[in-house]
């Protein structure tokens, strides 16, 4: 059955991924995004396609919202160095705009998804991360702006759906990685892939012991597609890769050897409130979506790499 979807942040890594797979299941797609790190030409590939319709808009200021039968709710820096850029419209986004959006579900009686974070669980005391573990977050640190709004914006779904009866999906993300990743914005796969092909040093923060668990973003969309249209379901959801918990410092490793091996690595000063470990536990997902990543880390990393040697030989990184 085609539905009409509105995608916020539909431009951005993430959401013009998620813009693919709609528009290949035959819905009609409204994407939203104000471009502030988003970039139009993720989604060049459908320009002219009647079923997309872009609008660049800000979701905190637009004066009206497309309506929809399904909402994905993406809109938000989601990088340190970006999200520390503007935290004031950081935290806006994930409250004035998460609060628009499920107006906007109540009135006309669509399924809005949430999008959260990993980042919810702070630098985690407790290893791996299920979902009934509350976090350990600085509120008031550099990084608040990010896990607080999304800590808020979970706050505000719940309270929509359990006071209004909005049917409310939460997915908290894990590091995401792939194809259309900005070469700029500063995560780590994007850094090393960036600094590997163009033959500068790789930069590892601190020692490189802090760990990460790499999710491909083939397997992220066919989670939040499967956790959108799953019979109701309460509370967040983890969406990531459990399998491929590794050490920063092993990754640089792994990116010199795709990349030619020709970059040092370096270690720079570590940043503020930086996780140590990140794994995240995904039962609730295998219970509830019947949903599990299919990608492996050597598999997605040579995708990635050869994603971003293009952008490098091609100038555009």
């Amino acid at each position: 059955m085609t539905t009409r979807v509105l995608v916020t942040g539909a431009a951005g890594f993430l959401g013009s991924h998620l813009v693919d797979r709609l528009l290949e299941q035959g819905h009609q797609v409204i994407g939203l995004d104000n471009l502030s790190t988003g970039r139009r030409e993720n989604l060049r590939a459908w320009r002219s396609r009647k079923d997309l319709v872009f609008l660049r808009r800000d979701l905190i200021r637009a004066s009206r919202l497309p309506v929809a039968d399904r909402i994905y709710h993406l809109a938000s820096p989601a990088s340190p160095p970006r999200y520390l850029r503007i935290p004031i419209e950081t935290l806006l986004v994930n409250s004035h705009g998460t609060q628009r959006l499920l107006e906007q579900a109540h009135s006309s009686g669509a399924r809005i998804l949430v999008a959260s974070t990993s980042e919810v669980y702070g630098d985690p005391q407790v290893h791996p991360q299920p979902e009934d573990y509350w976090g350990h977050v600085n509120p008031v640190g550099p990084r608040s702006c990010y896990d607080e709004g999304k800590r808020f914006a979970e706050a505000l779904a719940t309270a929509w759906r359990r006071q209004q009866g909005v049917d409310v999906r939460i997915a908290r993300i894990f590091n995401t990685y792939g194809p259309r990743m900005d070469p700029d914005d500063g995560r780590v796969i994007s850094n090393f892939f960036v600094q590997g092909w163009r033959g500068e040093p790789i930069t590892v923060h601190g020692s490189g012991t802090q760990t990460r668990s790499f999710c491909y973003v083939s397997d992220l969309i066919e989670g939040l597609v499967r956790l959108m249209e799953a019979p109701a379901v309460d509370g967040p959801v983890n969406l990531g890769n459990p399998e491929t918990e590794m050490t920063i410092g092993l990754l640089a490793e792994e990116v010199r050897r795709l990349t030619g091996g020709r970059s040092p690595i370096v270690h720079v000063e570590r940043p503020q409130d930086d996780p140590e470990r990140r794994r995240p536990d995904i039962r609730r997902a295998r219970e509830l979506l019947g949903w599990a990543p299919q990608v492996s880390l050597p598999e997605g990393l040579a995708r990635t790499s050869e994603y971003f040697r293009d952008l490098v030989r091609g100038g555009e990184a």
